[in-house]
């Protein structure tokens, strides 16, 4: 009886729901335990990788979905939201923790797995009533050697109710072994789907860091890219402010006597001009605001302004101190997606014995011992046991091999592709990086370039609306020279934001680029 009470306190306990927040806690301790110790120092900082459900890492970032009081955005702060909330960004935090869970299961495969189940029912034969309840425990452990060793123990009570039956308890314990002499012995070859389930989850790990850095490149980007939208709109209006002044102007000379009337007709029709390219600007730049706002999972009514001051400071950032060469050394050594090419063939490889260990002839050892109790009304009392034991041979001939001649066929064609996968992405870095640096240079060069083109631009409008004043230069002088000076500050600031995005783009490209904790970016040395 103390038994079918136990069994009864374990069935009623086990069919209770686990509390929802203690289990998700453990399984989250687990599954990041399994991704910190993957987790290498060079990948970068160990921040801003749980999900978001998930209780915060000491270094991750948590901040609300809004601005400051002052109502303007920063980079850093922009970066931020968008690594705390962007959807996208989201996704690969549970990617990552995915494949994380599928280790764990890999692993729990060779760890002993315990099970249990229970039966009760009634039951009617003529006069005879009884209860019949039914339970079995066991264990089962799968070894690196192939080795299958199982326990499990049978309860079985019957109550009579009515009748002349015999009720009781009677127990059943069985051990049962299966040890692979020829296939499947190898320990490697047992071991493949949690060698393979080890190393996707540091492929993961590898591709969520990539991932990371390319975000952040790609937030900075857009971050500038509103900058510059913001900067033409603003540039746009004090073109129609200036032109209107120059056509206020105008229109006094002209009532004066001292400008042909169709000089002032010019003057109109450039300020109408400005005023409709001020329309279309403040547009654009309210537009690009709007899908920044998607990029960092904020509301798209909610009303900001970016700091205008880090356009500004982009006038000071260092130049690249790498050269082509180096860039692309440390691109093929550093970069993460390349070393899962790398490791991608040796899985590859691992793949071939497997399948060729598939075609081998199978021979287990298979032993199984039994002790049973026969109705035993107490427990404790051996009278009633009955002990049996078997051992022997299974000898499985692997006659029929096509579908493993097949695999292993297939899985020789798969190590071909990988290799080629491999040296097409060696290729394809090596391409990226110079094409990168090649980009940085010519937008350096055009920097420079339209950066002196802005400078003489207001030198000349400057000395034309002087010449204006003494007569010695007409009004379409004094426009020409404004539409120049609007279109070289709208492309002086298109290339600066241009060469800082290219110089990103290289930096991310050649692996130099490093995520900080707070979400923002630093720049390792090329050798590392």
């Amino acid at each position: 009886m103390l038994l079918a009470l136990v069994f009864a306190s374990f069935f009623v306990n086990g069919c209770a729901a686990p509390a929802r927040e203690p289990l998700k806690a453990k399984i989250d301790e687990k599954v990041y335990k399994i991704i910190d110790t993957k987790w290498q120092d060079d990948f970068g900082a160990k921040s801003n990788y749980r999900v978001s459900d998930a209780i915060p890492g000491p270094n991750d970032i948590q901040i609300e979905k809004g601005v400051g009081a002052d109502g303007t955005l920063t980079l850093q702060q922009a970066v931020a939201i968008a690594t705390a909330h962007n959807r996208q960004y989201q996704l690969e935090r549970e990617n990552l923790y995915s494949k994380a869970l599928d280790l764990r299961l890999a692993r729990h495969v060779f760890e002993p797995i315990l099970f249990g189940t229970g039966a009760a029912g009634y039951v009617k034969d003529g006069a005879d009533e009884a209860i019949e309840k039914q339970s079995s425990f066991g264990v089962g452990k799968l070894f690196s050697t192939g080795a299958v060793i199982g326990l499990n123990v049978t309860l079985s009570w019957i109550d009579v109710l009515t009748g002349n039956a015999r009720g009781g308890l009677s127990r059943i314990l069985t051990v049962a072994a299966d040890v692979p002499l020829l296939r499947g012995s190898d320990p490697d070859i047992v071991l493949e789907n949690l060698t393979q389930a080890e190393r996707d989850t540091l492929y993961q790990i590898r591709l969520f860091n990539r991932f990371r850095k390319s975000f952040v490149v790609a937030v900075i980007t857009q971050y500038y890219q509103v900058l510059q939208a913001y900067d033409a709109f603003r540039n746009a209006e004090a073109n129609y402010k200036t032109l209107t002044g120059v056509y206020q102007h105008a229109e006094k000379l002209a009532n004066a006597g001292r400008l042909p009337l169709f000089e002032l007709e010019q003057a109109r029709q450039d300020m109408l001009i400005a005023a409709d390219d001020h329309l279309a600007a403040k547009k654009l730049y309210e537009q690009a605001l709007d899908e920044f706002k998607l990029v960092l999972a904020l509301p798209t009514e909610l009303q900001f302004a970016l700091d205008a001051n880090e356009l500004m400071a982009l006038r000071d950032m260092p130049t690249p101190e790498f050269s082509e060469t180096e860039a692309v050394e440390a691109a093929l050594e550093h970069r993460l997606d390349f070393a899962n090419a790398a490791d991608a063939i040796q899985d590859a490889e691992r793949k071939v014995i497997v399948a060729l260990d598939n075609m081998r002839v199978g021979l287990d050892i298979v032993a199984t011992t039994e002790q049973s109790n026969d109705n035993i009304s107490n427990p404790i009392t051996l009278a009633g046991t009955k002990d049996t034991a078997a051992v022997g041979l299974q000898l499985d001939l692997n006659l029929d091999k096509l579908a493993e001649e097949n695999n292993y066929r297939l899985a020789l064609l798969i190590l071909q592709q990988q290799r080629r996968a491999y040296e097409q992405m060696m290729d394809t870095i090596i391409l990226e990086v110079r094409r990168a640096y090649r980009d940085m240079a010519e937008a350096a060069d055009r920097y420079k370039v339209q950066s002196e083109g802005l400078a003489l631009a207001k030198q000349r409008f400057e000395n034309t609306m002087s010449l204006l004043e003494y007569g010695r230069a007409n009004t379409r002088d004094v426009l020409d020279a404004q539409r120049d000076l609007y279109r070289a500050q709208d492309t002086a600031t298109e290339a600066l934001v241009n060469y800082t995005i290219a110089m990103l783009n290289f930096y991310r490209d050649a692996e130099v680029l490093q995520v900080r904790p707070d979400g923002m970016w630093r720049i390792a040395s090329a050798s590392r």
